[in-house]
């Protein structure tokens, strides 16, 4: 049955507690430079009027967020800016040097497998088609970003020595093998990483991450490329990119 006329609507949840204290600590944070050291934890609780302990839950909130690094025995620092990646026929290479940020590139694998039912299916190949699997861990400034194993269909002779020589899988496509990506298609969701995972990324196991599956493909529509990318969360943010029939 419906409420009584003058009956008050129902009370909405009441936030938590620390939620306040993660606030202010938000505003803090924004009047600070990247890498700046915050007080120590006894003197933010004064100044924030709150306990020790409700100021430990916000600011362990604000570093799975990446706004905070907790370096054990130096302190809590101001993170640095998400490094930005948008969605479109763009490499992450051009993007994050756009920003005048370095990337890295090391190939941790480099071989020609049998494609699965999975990847066989991304690429509409035949199941057991030997195919490239290239595994690479992606650095900005010295810092691991990225997990990437990408699977290529293409005969592509020299594949690592090119790689090398340009960075970017994108740009030696193009340059080396005239295959040129036209049009590509991202699927983007959440995940936690195994050990094997933090180990390379520089984090602890479980740590969020956003997890990018892509296919690629030619002007013909024929996939050249499926990859799935793990990057990690406080470290990286994804922007999508949509334009009208009229910027066509």
């Amino acid at each position: 049955m419906g409420n009584a006329a003058g009956t008050a609507p129902e009370a909405t949840r009441a936030q938590p507690r620390y939620y306040d204290t993660k606030l202010a600590l938000r505003q803090l944070i924004s009047t600070l430079d990247a890498s700046t050291a915050l007080p120590p934890e006894r003197v933010l609780a004064e100044q924030l009027a709150t306990s020790r302990t409700t100021l430990r839950k916000a600011l362990a909130e604000l570093a799975a967020e990446g706004l905070l690094r907790r370096i054990q025995g130096s302190g809590t620092f101001v993170a640095p800016p998400k490094v930005v990646h948008l969605q479109q026929l763009t490499s992450l290479t051009d993007d994050i040097n756009d920003q005048g940020l370095q990337v890295d590139s090391r190939i941790l694998t480099l071989t020609k497998v049998p494609a699965d039912e999975i990847v066989a299916e991304q690429l509409a190949i035949t199941p057991g088609r030997r195919i490239h699997r290239l595994e690479r861990l992606r650095s900005v400034d010295g810092e691991p970003l990225a997990i990437e194993i990408a699977h290529l269909v293409d005969r592509l002779p020299n594949l690592g020595r090119h790689l090398a020589e340009h960075g970017s899988l994108y740009a030696t496509l193009r340059d080396c093998y005239g295959v040129e990506v036209a049009a590509v298609e991202d699927t983007v969701e959440t995940a936690l990483t195994t050990p094997d995972e933090a180990n390379l990324l520089d984090v602890a196991v479980g740590s969020p991450t956003l997890l990018i599956q892509r296919r690629a493909s030619d002007q013909l529509g024929r996939p050249i490329e499926w990859t799935r990318s793990l990057y990690r969360g406080d470290r990286f943010r994804f922007v999508a990119r949509t334009w009208t029939s009229a910027r066509h």
